[in-house]
């Protein structure tokens, strides 16, 4: 076993998992998992740009994942970093900050390393279910973008497109810098709209149709499993491989789009960052669904995150060979949500 540390640092959270991981037994035992809202990508799609309260934001969280590092003594750290930082402008400040605080570069990592440790992550519990059968389809609905993979042991093909959260939120139901409450009919349509046109690209790579387990991950999944169980706080344990039939998200789906800012706060599940881009999260869960003919998601905590651990305990990036070969075309990357 090796104690690693491992950081994802999204569009809309920063996340770190220190463990102790053995790669070649699969076993993987947490010592802290936590998440932080830092927004990191509040803004970029317009301007560019990091925002200067984003990255102060996200290198408070930085400053405490030092700490929680340095007192689990951690062997190995591995940072992996949203396709934000790569494309904006002043990307050269995130980096030497993150630098500074922990002494690792972020990497933006290759879009097979992506989709392997998406893949690797979410599955790798799931080898032995004879209720859940391959091959699987994990879909990473994160800030910025939205990542499909499927593979059977391993990924088979993978593709990213820009539908996330925040970006969605920010490009349809933002008016005069305020998110609308509750958005208009001709607002959700249009968001609709650009979700279906993404999933019609997602398809020119990805067979989303032949997977037989749909397993979602990342916040707004979580989130809306945490809804449907009727949670009195957000609890991983429960949410982990909780399984939501397809008519309960569109039921929450509508709700959430139809609520209020007030409303949403009053979920006992919801976290406060999440209380204004939820319901795109939700309305790109639905759409997936739908497209595929999935009649229920398994709701994964174990991601990207955890196949970052994995790999970091084993030295490296994923095996070189085949799998190379795949990757998210288009070059959109992976954005947490």
């Amino acid at each position: 076993m090796t104690r690693v540390a491992a950081v994802d640092c999204g569009t809309n959270s920063i996340r770190l998992l220190v463990a102790d991981a053995d790669p070649a037994t699969g076993e993987l035992v947490d010592l802290d998992r936590r998440m932080t809202i830092v927004r990191l990508g509040q803004g970029v799609d317009r301007t560019g740009r990091l925002a200067p309260e984003a990255l102060e934001r996200t290198f408070a969280a930085c400053r405490e994942y030092a700490a929680i590092i340095k007192e689990h003594g951690a062997e190995r750290v591995r940072f992996v970093a949203t396709s934000a930082s790569r494309d904006a402008e002043n990307r050269d400040d995130f980096v030497r900050g993150v630098v500074d605080i922990l002494g690792v570069e972020p990497e933006v990592i290759t879009g097979a390393a992506e989709a392997e440790f998406s893949f690797t992550g979410a599955t790798k519990e799931l080898a032995g279910r004879t209720d859940l059968h391959r091959p699987y389809l994990v879909v990473d609905i994160g800030g910025g973008s939205t990542e499909f993979v499927v593979g059977e042991d391993h990924v088979r093909a993978a593709r990213s497109v820009d539908v996330g959260c925040v970006r969605m939120t920010e490009r349809h139901l933002v008016r005069d810098g305020v998110v609308s409450d509750p958005p208009s009919e001709e607002q959700i349509a249009a968001m609709r709209a650009d979700i279906e046109a993404a999933l019609d690209l997602a398809e020119e790579t990805v067979p989303l149709r032949e997977a037989r387990t749909l397993v979602g991950l990342a916040g707004s999944v979580t989130t809306v499993s945490a809804i449907a169980q009727d949670l009195p706080e957000y609890d991983s344990a429960r949410i982990h491989h909780s399984r939501i039939g397809r008519d309960r998200v569109r039921e929450i789906t509508e709700w959430l789009l139809h609520s209020t800012h007030a409303e949403r706060a009053a979920v006992p599940s919801m976290h406060p960052g999440r209380v204004d881009v939820i319901a795109a999260g939700a309305l790109v869960l639905l759409s997936i669904m739908e497209r595929t003919g999935a009649e229920e998601v398994v709701v994964s905590e174990h991601d990207i995150l955890d196949g970052i651990a994995f790999h970091a305990a084993a030295g490296g990036a994923p095996a070189r060979g085949a799998r190379d070969a795949v990757s998210f075309p288009g070059g959109a990357g992976r954005d947490r949500g």
